[in-house]
């Protein structure tokens, strides 16, 4: 099956704005050739003055032809703007219907494919890559037909006046033509994908640096502690070097030819002018001389747009491989889980390109209400554990039923609306908290969000805002602590009222005056529900009904706190170790 081309995908989400891309193709080609009858003018201008030569007052036409050779300078430019103004208005709706489909696409992906690629990663490839489309159908199509129309009209001028030196202008252009397309062929567009792999490992890499700024500072590390980002930048240079080396040479040689075919035309001269000079042949040489650097513009804008091409497609299958990417399967007859009862079978689940298994053989049965905490050593597979609950991914073996009915067969509107999750990094929208809040039940009145606020007890953050619920969180001046931020969170869930709740890591960011008033938060959030919960914070699990230890995947250990804490176990030393760190303090010596 023969491959869509480029252009054709890009054709698919202009729709009917593909034609203001082919009328500007079209206007571009038609300035191209209009912009070259001003030199016909200088022309007819050079030739009057030197039949005239001295007696330059008899010239008849020289004002005639200046202002026709500015007119026609004038209407190439005109005719060009038309152009763009077509080819921008086909390239700003491509540009948004490439972002529409690829975020309307995104949403429908499972929750893990955030974590999977990157955030970085997939900012760059929705907003860059669909750039890349923009520039390529806004300027440089609309230049490619420029330029490729322009060497048409050209090669009439420099042969029609005088074919020898018309020719001996192209030797140049033909050996630098050779080299540019060397430069820009297939080793060029594999060039081109390292290049934007490079970039996008960087940019992805840059965010969770960015993300994890407060530890560094904390802790007074440089760059170099965050190894991988520093790694990625490396890379980015080692590439950006080698390439340049590599195409320094070719480069050299290139912009040579084309800038140099005047010294061509002038030694061509001496070697015809031997017998003698001609005012027709001079003529001929100085018009030569002032028309040829139009070729070594040319044949610059021929070179980016070929790179340029190849910039959008790499854009293109960057874009496509996100759309290729497929959701979850939905259950052709949906099923609605009976009660609140989570139960897993024999869940295993790996990874993609990891060594082991995350999950290995889980079994677990939770009761509707019963409170469940999850702990252990970190990457033991807590996470993906209650991920995996929430559908963030598919088990590779094995089952997970909520109510009963196995979540593959659940509709996903409902799934997200049984299961609840509040995460240890709750991130907030620039937006008033009203509104934050209200992205749980989009048609919530405003009692209802103040009373999930005041539950949530978020009473003393609204108090000290200057507008109170309406305040726009990231304005000018406004800004809310990590606990505050957990607090709002937490109200939404609360107004969400899901009968499952996730509560992964949630007071890790919080202050001690903070995390008081989030559990308090907790106790009214978790009545009547059943709660999975992660915490590194043992203090906070004492309570629950049922503590279970996870360790390389696999269910260590599964009790109350009592019952652990008796036994010689992973629990019993890490609560040990819980209760040293928590009666360590730093001791002062005085000087």
């Amino acid at each position: 099956m023969k491959k869509e081309s480029n252009l054709k995908k890009l054709f698919g989400y202009a729709g009917n704005y593909k034609y203001l891309t082919i009328a500007s193709w079209i206007l571009s080609a038609l300035s191209a050739f209009v912009a070259l009858l001003p030199f016909v003018y200088i022309w007819k201008v050079i030739k009057e003055v030197l039949d005239v030569h001295p007696n330059y007052r008899e010239a008849q036409n020289l004002t005639h032809n200046g202002w026709m050779a500015v007119l026609f300078a004038v209407a190439a430019i005109l005719i060009y703007v038309a152009a763009l103004m077509c080819s921008h208005l086909a390239a700003f709706r491509v540009q948004a219907n490439i972002r529409t489909k690829a975020m309307h696409h995104i949403v429908t992906l499972p929750m893990g494919f955030m974590d999977g690629i990157g955030s970085g990663k997939i900012r760059k490839t929705v907003y860059e890559s669909s750039a890349a489309t923009e520039t390529y159908l806004a300027h440089q199509l609309p230049d490619k037909a420029n330029a490729l129309a322009t060497p048409v009209g050209l090669l009439v001028l420099l042969l029609v006046f005088d074919w020898r030196l018309g020719c001996l202008s192209l030797l140049p252009i033909a050996a630098a033509f050779i080299l540019m397309s060397v430069m820009t062929g297939k080793r060029m567009a594999k060039k081109m994908e390292e290049y934007n792999n490079a970039l996008a490992q960087m940019s992805n890499e840059a965010v969770e640096y960015v993300r994890g700024i407060s530890v560094v500072k904390t802790f007074g590390q440089s760059v170099f502690s965050f190894k991988r980002f520093k790694e990625s930048i490396d890379n980015y240079e080692r590439w950006v070097i080698a390439y340049t080396k590599d195409l320094r040479l070719p480069m050299m040689c290139y912009t040579t030819l084309v800038n140099g075919i005047f010294a061509v035309l002038i030694a061509a001269a001496l070697v015809m002018t031997s017998d003698g000079v001609t005012n027709e042949f001079l003529l001929n040489l100085m018009y030569y001389i002032i028309i040829t650097p139009i070729i070594t513009l040319t044949l610059t804008k021929i070179m980016y747009a070929s790179e340029n091409k190849l910039i959008v497609a790499d854009a293109m299958s960057r874009i496509d491989s996100i759309l290729e990417m497929n959701p979850l399967p939905e259950a052709a007859s949906p099923k609605h889980p009976k009660g609140n009862s989570v139960e897993l079978s024999n869940v295993s689940f790996k990874y993609k390109d990891a060594e082991r298994n995350a999950l290995d053989n889980i079994s677990i049965s939770i009761k509707p209400g019963e409170h469940i905490a999850f702990v252990g050593p970190s990457g033991g597979g807590k996470t993906t554990l209650v991920s995996i609950v929430a559908r963030f991914w598919d088990t590779d073996s094995g089952s997970v039923k909520i109510g009963g009915v196995n979540v593959k067969d659940i509709a996903k509107e409902e799934l997200m609306n049984t299961v609840s999750f509040v995460f240890q990094d709750s991130k907030l929208l620039k937006n008033s908290i009203l509104e934050n809040v209200r992205m749980a039940k989009p048609d919530a009145s405003r009692e209802e969000v103040l009373k999930a606020l005041h539950d949530a007890q978020c009473d003393d953050i609204l108090e000290k805002l200057p507008k109170g619920v309406d305040t726009v969180v990231g304005a000018k001046g406004v800004y809310l602590s990590g606990g505050e931020q957990q607090r709002i969170s937490i109200a939404r869930v609360m107004l969400k009222n899901s009968p499952i709740l996730i509560l992964d890591e949630a007071t890790a960011f919080a202050d001690p005056d903070n995390e008081s008033k989030v559990q308090a938060a907790f106790n009214v959030l978790a009545k009547g529900k059943t709660v999975l919960m992660i915490a590194h914070r043992l203090s906070t699990v004492t309570g629950a009904d049922r503590i279970v230890v996870i360790k390389d995947g696999k269910i260590a250990e599964s009790g109350t706190h009592s019952e652990l804490k008796s036994k010689d176990g992973i629990y019993s030393e890490m609560w040990k170790q819980y209760n040293k760190a928590a009666k360590w303090k730093v001791g002062v010596t005085n000087a």
